[in-house]
């Protein structure tokens, strides 16, 4: 089961043929499952123009969504006070690590400097 990062969400919507094909890749040939949390909808709407909102909105409901708990809060608060001034980290990385870290899950990003609290094995390989 994989965790997709936002920046994969935001490639895949503006059409990146590389980054479409892994994506197709990973869910058809080799069954992943693939995840979001519910802080990432908002990171998507928050530069979204309207004239591609119903199709955001249908390319987001495909995913499994992982609700953001209290023990994803706590982690992601302790993440944010390790790495938060020293590396930039920001409220949504550390809510995206945490949950991939509770739930057990690989991630997907193409910027694992915003993640420094996840041990290399924890990434998904391109």
């Amino acid at each position: 089961m994989i965790i997709v990062d936002t920046d994969i969400l935001i490639w895949i919507l503006r059409g990146k043929e590389e980054i479409i094909n892994l994506f197709n890749q990973k869910v058809e040939k080799q069954n992943k499952i693939m995840y979001i949390i519910t802080i990432q909808t908002a990171e998507i709407f928050a530069g979204l123009r309207e004239r591609v909102k119903l199709i955001t909105e249908k390319f987001l409901e495909s995913f499994n969504i992982i609700d953001i708990d209290v023990e994803i809060g706590k982690l992601s608060g302790n993440f944010l006070n390790n790495f938060g001034k020293s590396t930039n980290v920001t409220l949504s990385d550390s809510m995206i690590a945490a949950a991939a870290i509770i739930n057990e899950m690989k991630l997907w990003t193409l910027n694992k400097k915003h993640y420094p609290m996840i041990e290399d094995n924890l990434f998904e390989k391109d």
